[in-house]
C-alpha cells in the first residue's frame, strides 16, 4: 500500500498518523506546500494577540518528530499540481528549486483546506490590508501590530476569525470597528441571540457597523480609507479581511473528480470522492449535515479531524462512517463565551423543516455561590416528538459544557424530554441541582405537553391590542430600574390571584417576567382559572436585548 496525502494540518497531519498506527508497512508520503505540516490555526488570533506568548506552541508536531515516530515521509515545499488517475501517479513541484517530479500512488488522501476570501474590492491589495489563515500569514500580522503599533483597525466580516481578531486587536489597545454585511455578526447565530453578542462586543470597546458593506479602500497617507454601502467612510491604520472561506478544489476539479452545489470536493459516508482510490477530507470537501442530511461544508478544525481518522481507517480496511457534521462551534468574546450546534432557526425555515423554539435564561451555577452568571439557552426541537435540531448558548462560565451536553444529545437522537431527566455533575461551584440544561428541557417539555402556551418577541407587533393585554408580573422596582414594554399593565405575579377580578375572560393575557419563569407560573393560574393566556418566552430579558437590534 502506498499511501499519498495531500495536504497536511488538521486533515492530511491526523490521517497520516492514523494511518500508520493502523498499517506499519505502508508507504505514506505527506506533501504539504507550505513550511510547517501541522499548526494551531485556530491559536493564531491569540498569538496576535499575545495570550499565547510562545509561537513555538502552535507548532503541533514537525516534519522529523513525523519521521521519528511514525515512519512517514514528509515533504513541505512540494505542491501537487496534477494528479493523473488513469495511470495513479501525480505530478509534484518542488517550490524550494522548482523542479518537477512525478510519484505513483495506490490510494490518495486530499485534505488542500480552503483559502480566505478576498473580495474584488478596489485598493483590496493595499499593504495594510491582511487576511489570516496560517502561520506566515500570522507573522506578518503580528510583525505589523508589534512595529506600527496602529491605532486603529477595521475587521471586515463578523464571523468567528473576525470576532477572535476584533478582541484580541482591541485587547492590545487597538481600537477596533467590525463591518459586517449581514444585519448580526455570527452567522450560525440566530438574530435574536446575536443581539446578546452585539452587547457584549460594545460593553469591550468594538464597534459595529451591520449591515453594511466595505465598497473601496483608498491609500490616504499612512491610513486607508474604508468607503462603506451606506456612505459612512472609516480611517484606518489596519485591515483585516474574514469574510470567509472557499474551498480549494482546483486540484480535485483538474482530476475530474466530482464537487457539489457549494464547491466542495462530493465525498460518501466513507469521505471516499467520486475516484474509489481517492478520499477527502477537511475544509475542501462537501459532506453532509447531520440534521437533514443536505449537503454541508463545515469549516472547522473538529470535523476535519475526525473525517481525517475515518478516511484513514477506510483506505486502511477498517469499514467506518461518518455521520454527518452538526457544526459544534464557540468563541470567545472578552469574558464571555458564545456557542451553537445543529441547526439554527434559519436554516430550519429555509429547509422548510418544522421546529418549535424556547428561550430560558439560567444561572451557570447555583445562585448562592459566588460568581454566578446569567447563561441563555435558545433550544430548537422538532414539535412531533421532541427531537432536539439544534441550540445555541450565550454567558460566562459553563457554556462550552453545556453546548458540548446538547451536541452529544443531538447526535443520540435524544429528545427533549431526555433533558427533563438527564443526570449532570453537581456542585455548587458549577452547576445548580437543576443544570441550565435541565431547565431547558423543562420548558421544552412543557410546550409539547401542552402545560404551557408561549408567544415569541416576533410575534408582539402582530397583536391585536384591543383583544390581547400585557401584564408585567416583575416587581414596580425591576419596572421601574428596567423599564417595561409598552401598555403593559403592572401586576407583580404574587398579586396575581387576588386581583383575577380585575381581568377580562374575554381577552388574552399577555404575560411576562424578566426570564419566563414567574410568566410560567402565571400562565398557570391564569389558565386554571379559565383566562385565556400566553407566556412571553425569553421574558422581556430577550425582548429588550432584540430590541437593541
Amino acid at each position: 500500500m502506498k499511501l499519498l496525502i495531500i495536504g497536511g494540518v488538521a486533515g492530511g497531519a491526523t490521517a497520516a498518523a492514523r494511518a500508520r498506527r493502523l498499517n506499519e508497512q505502508a508507504e505514506i508520503i505527506v506533501f504539504e506546500r507550505g513550511e510547517f505540516i501541522s499548526f494551531a490555526n485556530c491559536g493564531l488570533p491569540y498569538y496576535i494577540g499575545t495570550s499565547i506568548q510562545n509561537r513555538d506552541d502552535l507548532m503541533v508536531t514537525t516534519p522529523a518528530d513525523f519521521r521519528n515516530r511514525y515512519r512517514i515521509d514528509v515533504r513541505t515545499f512540494s505542491e501537487v499540481v496534477a494528479i493523473d488517475r488513469k495511470n495513479k501517479h501525480v505530478e509534484v513541484k518542488n517550490l524550494r528549486d522548482r523542479t518537477v517530479y512525478r510519484e505513483s500512488y495506490d490510494k490518495i488522501l486530499l485534505s488542500p483546506g480552503a483559502s480566505p476570501i478576498r473580495p474584488p474590492i478596489e485598493g483590496v491589495n493595499l499593504n495594510n490590508i491582511f487576511s489570516l489563515r496560517n502561520i506566515p500569514d500570522m507573522d506578518v500580522i503580528k510583525a505589523y501590530v508589534d512595529q506600527k503599533k496602529p491605532a486603529s483597525a477595521v475587521v471586515v466580516g463578523g464571523g468567528f476569525i473576525g470576532l477572535e481578531m476584533a478582541e484580541n486587536l482591541t485587547e492590545r489597545g487597538v481600537k477596533t470597528t467590525i463591518v459586517e454585511m449581514l444585519d448580526q455578526v455570527m452567522a450560525p447565530l440566530d438574530r435574536e441571540m446575536a443581539a446578546i453578542v452585539h452587547g457584549f462586543l460594545k460593553e469591550g470597546g468594538i464597534d459595529l457597523s451591520l449591515g453594511n458593506a466595505v465598497t473601496a479602500f483608498t491609500q490616504s497617507g499612512k491610513q486607508i480609507r474604508v468607503s462603506t454601502k451606506n456612505g459612512t467612510e472609516l480611517m484606518t491604520d489596519l485591515v483585516i479581511l474574514s469574510i470567509g472561506v472557499s474551498p480549494e478544489n482546483l486540484l480535485a476539479r483538474q482530476a475530474g473528480l466530482k464537487t457539489g452545489e457549494y464547491g466542495g470536493i462530493t465525498v460518501d459516508e466513507t469521505m471516499c470522492t467520486s475516484d474509489p482510490d481517492i478520499y477527502a477530507v477537511g475544509d475542501a470537501v462537501e459532506t453532509r449535515d447531520f440534521i437533514s442530511q443536505a449537503p454541508a461544508i463545515i469549516p472547522l478544525a473538529g470535523p476535519a479531524n475526525k473525517q481525517a481518522r475515518i478516511a484513514a481507517g477506510n483506505i486502511m480496511g477498517r469499514k467506518a462512517i461518518y455521520p454527518g457534521a452538526l457544526g459544534t462551534a464557540v468563541v470567545k468574546i472578552f469574558d464571555k463565551t458564545v456557542a451553537s450546534t445543529g441547526q439554527s432557526e434559519k436554516k430550519l425555515q429555509k429547509q422548510n423543516i418544522p421546529y418549535k423554539k424556547s428561550y430560558t435564561f439560567s444561572g451557570s451555577h447555583a445562585s448562592y455561590y459566588p460568581g454566578a452568571e446569567t447563561m441563555a439557552v435558545k433550544l430548537l426541537f422538532s414539535p412531533g416528538n421532541g427531537r432536539i435540531l439544534g441550540a445555541q448558548v450565550i454567558g460566562g462560565k459553563g457554556v462550552d459544557k453545556r453546548i458540548d451536553v446538547l451536541a452529544t444529545a443531538i447526535h443520540a437522537d435524544m429528545t427533549v424530554f431526555h433533558l427533563e431527566t438527564l443526570e449532570l455533575a453537581y456542585a455548587p461551584p458549577y452547576s445548580s441541582a437543576k443544570d441550565p440544561i435541565n431547565v431547558a428541557g423543562f420548558v421544552a417539555s412543557n410546550m409539547l405537553k401542552k402545560d404551557t402556551e408561549v408567544i415569541h418577541w416576533h410575534e408582539l407587533k402582530a397583536l391585536d391590542k384591543q383583544e390581547n393585554i400585557l401584564i408585567d408580573l416583575r416587581t414596580r422596582e425591576e419596572i421601574q430600574e428596567e423599564g417595561t414594554i409598552e401598555g403593559a399593565l403592572p401586576i407583580p405575579v404574587d398579586e396575581l390571584r387576588e386581583r383575577l377580578s380585575e381581568l377580562d375572560r374575554e381577552k388574552t393575557y399577555i404575560v411576562f417576567c424578566a426570564i419566563g419563569l414567574r410568566g410560567y407560573v402565571a400562565y398557570r393560574i391564569l389558565n386554571q382559572n379559565g383566562f385565556r393566556a400566553k407566556n412571553l418566552s425569553g421574558g422581556y430579558s430577550l425582548f429588550s436585548y432584540v430590541n437593541m437590534l
